[in-house]
């Protein structure tokens, strides 16, 4: 097999396998209560909190400083904005109330995808400079994308969407790794700068669908200390696995 396509294979497998299992993972449960369903997006919304400032930011500071993912994060948060300006609040009665959800998991769903397209990069990259090193680090950007798999999952289940649905939408949010992927071993040395324009990008859109959507949503569910608890216990969990991964 042609190494260029292998490569591009393994991107797009580690990717999709990756979200899908974390989207799969959240339909393990049955008959979720608000309080349950509270936990879960205050626990997801830690995750992404704590990927994006001890992830996502400080290795885009590292690539190309702090004024340009100032910049990256300024136009991942304009994108969401301009995205979030043409979903309708229903998309029919079928959602009724429920589609608030269903528009976090979307615009979540968007801030992964651009999120796991520098990963791509990063593993083509590895790949061009040895077999092993990209090897590592598709499968550790796997298992780093199963917590953002059931973040946009969690939102897509309150909504009321279909399990199988849920499941297919979070598996196409891992294509662009592959195509990431693809990039890195064809072109073997990315700009720097470019990188991390792409990571501030994605941690920008990330911050805003947590903080705008998610955060505010945990709230209306259930009314409590639950979901503050689930928070704190996200950014922890975030946090191991930005340290262990």
């Amino acid at each position: 097999m042609n190494r260029l396509m292998a490569v591009t294979i393994i991107g797009f497998l580690c990717g999709m396998i990756g979200t899908g299992l974390g989207g799969l993972i959240t339909l393990f449960v049955r008959h979720p209560t608000r309080r349950f369903m509270a936990i879960l997006l205050g626990f997801t919304s830690g995750i992404m909190i704590a990927v994006v400032c001890f992830d996502l930011l400080p290795e885009a500071f590292r690539l190309g400083g702090v004024l340009m993912s100032l910049l990256g994060i300024a136009g991942g948060v304009a994108m969401i904005l301009a995205v979030e300006h043409f979903i309708p609040e229903r998309v029919s009665e079928k959602y009724s109330e429920d589609f608030n959800f269903v528009k976090s998991g979307i615009l979540l769903g968007i801030g992964i995808a651009i999120h796991n397209f520098p990963e791509g990069l990063a593993v083509g990259s590895g790949f061009a400079a040895n077999d092993y090193l990209g090897l590592g680090l598709a499968i550790v950007i796997a298992i780093h994308d199963m917590p953002e798999g059931i973040a946009m999952a969690a939102p897509l289940r309150m909504g009321g969407i279909n399990k199988l649905r849920i499941v297919l939408y979070t598996v196409l949010a891992g294509i662009p790794m592959g195509v990431g992927a693809f990039i890195g071993e064809l072109l073997g040395e990315i700009s720097l700068a470019f990188i991390c324009l792409c990571l501030s990008f994605a941690g920008g859109a990330m911050l805003y669908i947590t903080c705008g959507e998610l955060i505010p949503k945990t709230q209306n569910i259930y009314k409590g200390r639950f979901s503050t608890i689930g928070m704190i216990a996200g950014i922890m969990f975030g946090i191991y696995i930005s340290s262990v991964l």
